[in-house]
């Protein structure tokens, strides 16, 4: 759905806690997760407002938010 709020915590709410815990204890974590909320945000911000992108810019921000995802979903997982 255009616009949709993709926050780890509205995706995950099973891991609510530990998103919180892993953001506060794990540097990694903090960091995948905050690049992971700016790309969402700015994708959201360009969906919302329509302004135009390359569809090959707008893939590709799909494409690294849908790994950053992945990656932070397996820590929580994991760990």
């Amino acid at each position: 759905m255009q616009g949709e709020n993709h926050a780890l915590v509205f995706d995950f709410p099973e891991h609510r806690d530990r998103i919180h815990y892993l953001k506060q204890h794990d540097p990694a974590f903090h960091l995948d997760a905050h690049r992971y909320h700016q790309l969402d945000h700015h994708i959201r911000g360009l969906e919302m407002n329509q302004i135009p992108t390359s569809d090959d810019v707008f893939t590709a921000m799909k494409r690294q938010r849908a790994h950053l995802k992945d990656r932070l979903y397996e820590k929580l997982r994991t760990h």
